[in-house]
């Protein structure tokens, strides 16, 4: 009985630690940037709220899944399992008939979802190092503050991608996590110190000047940021079925985005309180050029560059065999590489279109992460409990769930396009100007 609690309670806190992997990554630390575009009162409320109708839409999955299971008598079922047999019993003939279409849409969002990250993670961590480079000649061993560093010049963004590319295309052909496993590890510990760090530097300021509440205009991006963070609803299934009791995933799942909710808060405001109009796309951007937090930019980076492969994960097991069942065994292995390179040239090149950090994080997250995570499970769940019968209540919150991700995905992906071709038409025209005074 003590060796079964034993194994009970490491797989409890296994499957946390996972779930808590799932949700932390680059968007925490865009948050504060994100609170920014909401406001210091309206910021922290907006991620609150959030944070509980985004965890309750991650409680309906499971719910769902398990109501699902019984009645289609399958052990298990991932969110695209999910959606199809939700929509195989829901009160829509037609949408009874093609069914498949569910699977679809999730695996179509999750595709978009995860090589979005891998997009964010060449622009982290072009952003990172660079600033690392250019300040190398200025940096010091002082961090009591940010001394003013002469940057030295030195390559465009596009080329520190084009730069990474080889080594992320490498690290890509290990197909097997177990192997990956090790450097995972490490990436999390590197992550983990990261953040004990940036938070021990920002400390807590209250200065009056900071706006309770921004633009609406600029409210849009906040969403897009916020939903991004909060977009681990397609790690939930597959950590619930690893567990030996998975009727015990709840406590899990509320207990780690309780945690995940809190940090998100908390870097976001304080980060915001501390950096004011200033704080950069990634808070890490606005640490100190010493030594010291210069290492915590790339002790971050490092964790993003091995967190790739794991997002990268996703959509190579949908995609990658696809192809591969087209030819024959002899070609299978360089298919498979192919398709590989061909997904991280796809990600390395719409970075390059859109090196704004920002900007990319905002719009993955209206696109895609608004879908997976805020309109697909209430529309599931009403189409899951349709013969069972879900009460006049729970149908109109489902809906208005729904209407609202419906609402961030058209006005985050609108306003994040238009603030992508602003931008690059300022930057044209500096460009031009330059080039006109030379």
């Amino acid at each position: 009985n003590n060796v079964c609690i034993r194994n009970i309670g490491r797989l409890f806190f296994q499957t946390l630690v996972h779930l808590l992997k799932g949700n932390i990554g680059t968007g925490l630390l865009g948050l504060p940037l994100a609170v920014k575009n909401a406001g210091i009162v309206v910021g922290p409320i907006s991620l609150l709220i959030m944070g509980i109708i985004a965890v309750h839409c991650m409680d309906i999955l499971v719910k769902c899944s398990h109501h699902l299971s019984t009645k289609m008598r399958k052990p298990f079922m991932d969110y695209g399992d999910a959606m199809q047999y939700g929509l195989e019993v829901g009160p829509i003939p037609f949408l009874r008939r093609h069914s498949i279409w569910g699977r679809w849409i999730v695996d179509l969002f999750l595709i978009i979802t995860q090589l979005g990250f891998c997009c964010v993670y060449f622009v982290f961590l072009t952003d990172n190092v660079k600033q690392v480079v250019q300040a190398a000649n200025g940096t010091t061993t002082n961090c009591n503050y940010n001394e003013t560093v002469v940057l030295s010049p030195t390559f465009d963004s596009r080329l520190y991608m084009l730069c990474f590319l080889p080594f992320i295309t490498l690290l890509v052909f290990i197909r097997n996590l177990k192997y990956l496993a090790p450097w995972s590890l490490a990436a999390n510990v590197a992550m983990l110190i990261s953040l004990i760090m940036i938070y021990q530097y920002i400390g807590i300021h209250y200065p009056v000047t900071l706006p309770y509440e921004a633009s609406f205009k600029t409210y849009p991006l906040f969403f897009g940021t916020a939903i991004f963070a909060f977009e681990g609803i397609g790690v939930v299934l597959p950590l619930e079925n690893k567990m030996q009791k998975p009727r015990s995933f709840r406590t899990v799942l509320f207990l780690g985005m309780i945690i995940v909710t809190v940090l998100y808060i908390s870097l976001g405001t304080i980060g915001y309180l501390q950096f004011g109009d200033n704080i950069g796309a990634s808070i890490t951007l606005n640490l100190p050029n010493c030594w010291l937090y210069q290492a915590v930019k790339l002790l971050y980076s490092f964790g993003i560059f091995i967190t790739y492969a794991v997002q990268f994960y996703v959509p190579a097991e949908i995609l990658v065999p696809l192809a591969v069942s087209r030819v024959s065994e002899r070609w299978m292995l360089a298919v498979d590489l192919l398709c590989r390179t061909g997904l991280v040239i796809l990600t390395c090149l719409l970075a390059i279109l859109i090196p704004e950090l920002d900007l990319v994080i905002s719009l993955v997250g209206s696109i895609s992460s608004s879908a997976l995570a805020l309109i697909l499970p209430p529309i599931l769940e009403i189409f899951a409990f349709y013969s069972d019968g879900l009460p006049w209540w729970a149908i109109a919150k489902n809906i208005i769930i729904s209407i609202i991700g419906f609402v961030g995905f058209v006005t985050g992906t609108y306003v994040s396009i238009q603030e992508i071709v602003l931008r690059n038409s300022i930057k044209n025209t500096l460009n031009f100007t330059a080039s006109g005074i030379l």
